[in-house]
């Protein structure tokens, strides 16, 4: 059997209600057309929005306690970019083990526009079965069959904003609502104030259902998903 792996949404077709809406993109609908509201001359491979601030060579660390044993997830700044949808992309690679052992490897491009949004552009993953790679399941990149880059992060996120994170019909299709502001989190990496909890969805998985938490000059902290905890452990390079 195949380990469940929970993703940190590194993770979208985009989207938001309410808060500010000179800054804003449109209201997201999964039933209207979707048009990126975004050139992709203003995405630079600088991520500097700060609930995630992406400098090269930072690092994450991340583990979790699940039925197939302890995921460990790494997560890692590039200072290679990625030419994807007119953009040179910045590459951040995200590796998920299972008990010692390789289940996913992913190199996600993320590009920020002069608002401060941060535009997941796709991500080329490979998935493996004791330790051997089986498919690239999931991989997408913007303007390739349709798919289109989404939002992963608000310039002002405010409660009751919804966004589309990635849009390949059919295939990625995870949105995201800010759900609270000001949360203190803790986390075997410390405590974090002033943090923001979203509740993660997908159209195509109805029961995908998780709240990510994420804090001022760290990034996320913490994935709740059901009774399964993905904890940041420890990070550098910020």
């Amino acid at each position: 059997m195949k380990p469940t792996t929970y993703t940190l949404g590194l993770v979208v077709f985009v989207a938001a209600c309410g808060g500010s809406t000179e800054s804003l993109p449109a209201p997201f609908d999964p039933d209207r057309d979707y048009e990126p509201d975004v050139d992709a001359a203003d995405l630079s491979a600088e991520i500097t929005n700060e609930l995630m601030p992406w400098p090269v060579g930072a690092t994450w660390s991340y583990a979790a306690e699940t039925e197939d044993g302890t995921e460990t997830i790494d997560i890692v700044v590039l200072a290679e970019t990625y030419d994807v949808w007119g953009v040179a992309a910045r590459v951040v690679r995200d590796t998920v083990l299972v008990a010692g052992e390789m289940v996913e490897d992913t190199y996600d491009w993320y590009g920020q526009d002069s608002r401060g949004h941060v535009w997941y552009l796709g991500e080329d993953t490979t998935e493996y079965e004791n330790g051997v790679p089986i498919c690239n399941c999931g991989a997408w990149e913007s303007g390739v069959d349709g798919a289109l880059p989404g939002i992963v992060m608000l310039a002002d996120p405010q409660v009751g904003d919804v966004y589309r994170q990635e849009f390949y019909e059919g295939e990625a299709e995870d949105y995201a609502e800010v759900v609270e502001l000001d949360v203190s989190v803790t986390v075997p990496a410390g405590t974090f104030d002033g943090c923001m909890k979203t509740r993660d969805r997908s159209v195509l998985e109805p029961d995908l259902d998780e709240y990510k938490y994420y804090c001022p000059g760290v990034g996320n902290v913490l994935v709740e998903e059901g009774d399964v905890r993905v904890e940041l452990i420890e990070y550098s390079g910020l």
